[in-house]
């Protein structure tokens, strides 16, 4: 029996989410499986992979072979890199405590590298927040002016409409008063 490990699909339509297992070749692929080794949730930025690694590193060490998908899942985490490593070990290349030394040194690299694209992505986020706040400030400015515009023009009709008014009470009574004969 030939065992595969590939990616099993969950999830509804157009949000679909995978469980990593190790399955007969021969098996439909949501079918049976021999084992689950984890979950990978590609709708998340950046997507969420949750391996065992052990379990995995164990049937990579006993002949199973990957997905095109999987192999590149299961290389992100590192565990294609310890299965490398191991082989190294066991033809006597080097030992184990250097395995484990190169291992922790390329997972340290990996890590700052992943960290390093998160702050990216949470700055990149955040400079177009604020490009977005300060673009709406700016509208919000220039409807304010308008307003403001408009409410001085209406005050000053307003006010030349009351100064019309009193200078035609004024020449009114004036012109009335001029009317009037004296006694």
């Amino acid at each position: 029996m030939a065992v595969t490990i590939r990616l099993q699909r969950q999830g509804r339509k157009k949000a679909a989410y995978f469980h990593i297992v190790a399955a007969d070749s021969r098996s439909p692929r949501d079918g049976k499986y021999i084992e689950r080794l984890g979950t990978y949730n590609p709708n998340t930025n950046p997507a969420t992979i949750d391996v065992n690694a052990e379990k995995a590193l164990k049937w990579l060490q006993v002949g199973a072979q990957t997905s095109d998908t999987c192999k590149a899942l299961l290389s992100l985490k590192g565990i294609m890199y310890r299965n490398h490593l191991q082989k190294g070990v066991t033809k006597g290349a080097f030992n184990q405590e250097e395995a484990d030394k190169r291992f922790n040194a390329w997972m340290g690299e990996k890590q700052n590298k992943i960290q390093s694209a998160k702050d990216s992505l949470l700055s990149a986020k955040e400079l177009a927040l604020k490009e977005r706040l300060d673009h709406e400030s700016k509208v919000q400015e220039a409807k304010r002016a308008k307003v403001e515009a408009k409410r001085a023009e209406k005050l000053a009709a307003t006010i030349e409409a009351i100064q019309e008014e009193k200078t035609e009470t004024v020449e009114t009574t004036e012109a009335s008063t001029d009317a009037e004969p004296q006694a």
